[in-house]
């Protein structure tokens, strides 16, 4: 393990409007809500976690410390800015909280390189995955500057920082990544990750 402190964080703040406004975070796949099961991802490689959030009674039953968006308005961005912001750590391992596939050996594969790059990144073929990456404290400036110009782009502030992609079909992944980095937005991601739940559990 590096000798960087990481904190987990869990971005629970979206409006899940494409899943008629309940929180995609809480239905249930395999008898777990899905946050439960990133949760448990996570925690099985980070002891310390919390989660952004602005509705922080629906997560009370985690029993992770909660921080609210310091940029409501700020999307993806403002989230990640918010958790990296109240962590711990010197770096924050950032997770949606709608990515019921995580796997502990992939979110290990990004934590154990956190002293080589401000952003350390899975890549999947030309895709980079912001919301399963590590951000490190010195980031927060470059964030937090592109937040105030209303420029939400993730990946905008990558040229003023240290990245570090990591080639994840490459390493031999337990897990298809795409499964491991499927998102449940729509109803149609949930029927499906509920048909994948099964043979991978």
């Amino acid at each position: 393990m590096s000798a960087v402190r990481v904190t987990g964080v869990i971005q629970a703040g979206g409006r899940s409007t494409r899943m008629g406004g309940e929180p995609k975070a809480l239905l249930e796949l395999g008898g777990k809500r899905i946050i439960e099961r990133v949760v448990d991802a996570v925690g099985s490689v980070l002891d310390d976690l919390l989660v952004v959030t602005n509705t922080p009674e629906r997560y009370a039953f985690l029993e992770l410390p909660m921080v609210p968006d310091v940029f409501p308005d700020g999307g993806a961005l403002g989230g990640i800015y918010s958790g990296l912001r109240a962590a711990g750590g010197d770096a924050a391992f950032t997770v949606a909280c709608d990515m019921p596939f995580l796997h502990p050996a992939i979110v290990r594969m990004v934590v154990e390189r956190a002293g080589e790059g401000d952003v350390v990144i899975p890549r999947t073929g030309t895709q980079l995955e912001t919301m399963h990456a590590l951000y490190a404290k010195r980031c927060l400036p470059a964030m937090e500057a592109r937040l105030r110009a209303g420029q939400l782009k993730i990946v905008a502030f990558f040229g003023e920082v240290r990245v570090v992609e990591v080639d994840v079909a490459r390493m031999a992944p337990p897990r298809a990544p795409e499964v491991t980095f499927m998102n449940v937005n729509t109803p149609e991601e949930l029927a499906r990750a509920r048909a994948l739940v099964a043979e991978l559990d």
